[in-house]
């Protein structure tokens, strides 16, 4: 019986795709000038704020502080993700990712969540806990609502974003 030497090859659209997108990563200069750009510019800054002046106190101690500790820092990581992933101009390069539903989710997610840390934050600050400590939760307190309304912000903004993708 003959051996057929027909080979067959198919070609995935995701590795051409893959291969012809990977070259070179562009840089979005222009996003650090939107309003966007500068609240995500100032959620790192006052986020970074907020968690080293809780980490630079006997926070373990205090359940409370632990809580506003997790928010600040795993924010703050996913703040910087999210800018490096918009400078570098990467929601382009992957399509099928919804980024207006996925922006409107983390900055609407980091909102509540900062607001609940901030409150907690504030109500938790008294001079009876650890004298020593009190500036810095009082400041870490304050900075946590500076941060929350800068995810507040961001959340109108990509609502607006996400609104006016879905209305097309």
């Amino acid at each position: 019986r003959p051996r057929s030497h027909t080979v067959t090859t198919t070609s995935s659209s995701f590795t051409a795709n893959l291969s012809a997108s990977s070259s070179t990563l562009a840089y979005d200069r222009e996003f650090l000038r939107t309003v966007p750009g500068l609240l995500m510019v100032a959620e790192i800054v006052l986020g970074l704020l907020v968690w080293t002046l809780i980490a630079g106190t006997e926070y373990f101690l205090y359940p409370a502080f632990g809580w506003v500790m997790f928010v600040a820092v795993f924010y703050w990581v996913l703040t910087v993700f999210f800018l490096i992933i918009y400078m570098t101009m990467t929601y382009t390069r992957i399509p099928q990712v919804p980024w207006t539903m996925v922006g409107l989710c983390f900055n609407g997610s980091a909102f509540v969540l900062y607001l609940i840390a901030a409150i907690v934050d504030a109500s938790s600050v008294t001079k009876d806990l650890d004298n020593h400590n009190y500036n810095s939760w009082a400041a870490s307190s304050f900075f946590a609502f500076v941060v929350t309304s800068c995810y507040a912000g961001n959340t109108y903004f990509s609502f607006i974003s996400w609104r006016s993708r879905t209305l097309q």
